[in-house]
């Protein structure tokens, strides 16, 4: 019998906020869902950190946006840095914070983005880690007679497969593969469609996973992956079996969805070298947002050179 998964954790309850603030925090993210199109989870986190913002320019006394100056945001990034937060948390929050400040302009509550002139304190950017092949054939190790683990098994493929973002791969539905062409369906961020190949052993173990899909699934549930609690299954669930997987396969680092993603990427780069297909793939809206992808092996680089460079070879050739 498997095991019932572990239950996400409820989030952190924010800081009440004063009602004008926590009213307009709402109305932007209303205005997220029906003209933006974004996520339920995007959305999420842009509430997450407004909220907790506005629940600390409470504590400052302030009671409404527009009295939102330059002075005050600086002192919210000098607060949340003395609260111990990340240069990361700090960077998200205050992104969060300029995207509705641009909102209440076309609003017309502020005139001026006060948000814009401040920044979060400077952070290394950390280059993706991957799994190596050896590491991703010790993960992909499950027992094929549990229905979780056949779930899970296809959840990892598909995502080291076709590089799917967490969001893409909850979100899809039974309808969105297509086996016979050897492709899927995303909803990718902004709303926007894309076509990916699917690779042989996705194919391979989501045709086992749906052959033991009802065991899981309601009758009337459209979604492709789905938990013990007969539904969609959720981000977090996703997050923690990918973690326990890693945990009982004995790999030395931590696996998450993100982790697949990264290393999806960097193995497509490093054996095709095209840039642009691999920006397709993803889904990067911006090439630069790839090019972090570009930190091969130095060992890769060097062979790759030495083979193509017209000096390197020249200079191989007279030794």
């Amino acid at each position: 019998m498997a095991r019932p998964e572990p239950a996400a954790p409820e989030p952190a309850a924010p800081e009440p906020a004063a009602p004008e603030l926590a009213a307009a925090i709402a109305d932007f993210l209303e205005y997220l869902r029906v003209e933006r199109q974004l996520s339920a989870h995007t959305r999420d986190g842009y509430g997450r950190h407004l909220h907790a913002m506005a629940g600390q320019l409470a504590e400052l006394r302030l009671t409404r946006w527009r009295e939102l100056a330059v002075a005050q945001v600086r002192g919210l990034a000098t607060r949340m840095h003395k609260r111990g937060l990340s240069p990361r948390s700090i960077a998200a929050q205050l992104s969060a914070l300029r995207s509705f400040c641009d909102w209440l302009i076309l609003k017309g509550e502020l005139s001026a983005n006060p948000a814009k002139g401040v920044g979060a304190p400077k952070q290394g950017r950390p280059l993706p880690k991957n799994l190596d092949v050896d590491e991703l054939h010790q993960l992909m190790n499950l027992d094929e007679s549990d229905p979780l683990a056949v779930r899970d098994r296809a959840i990892m493929e598909l995502l080291y497969s076709s590089g799917l973002r967490l969001d893409e791969l909850v979100g899809l539905n039974l309808g969105d593969v297509q086996f016979a062409e050897r492709q899927l369906r995303v909803i990718g961020k902004g709303n926007k469609e894309r076509i990916l190949p699917v690779g042989r052993m996705a194919l391979e173990w989501l045709e086992k996973w749906l052959a033991v899909r009802n065991e899981l699934a309601g009758p009337d549930e459209p979604a492709l992956f789905v938990s013990q609690q007969r539904r969609r299954i959720s981000h977090r669930s996703v997050q923690l079996r990918l973690a326990k997987r890693g945990q009982q396969q004995a790999l030395s680092s931590h696996v998450h969805p993100h982790k697949l993603r990264h290393s999806f990427a960097t193995h497509m780069l490093e054996s095709s070298g095209d840039l642009r297909a691999v920006q397709e793939l993803l889904g990067h809206a911006d090439l630069a947002t790839t090019q972090i992808y570009t930190h091969l092996d130095f060992q890769h680089l060097a062979k790759a050179y030495d083979q193509a460079h017209p000096r390197a070879k020249r200079r191989k050739e007279e030794e």
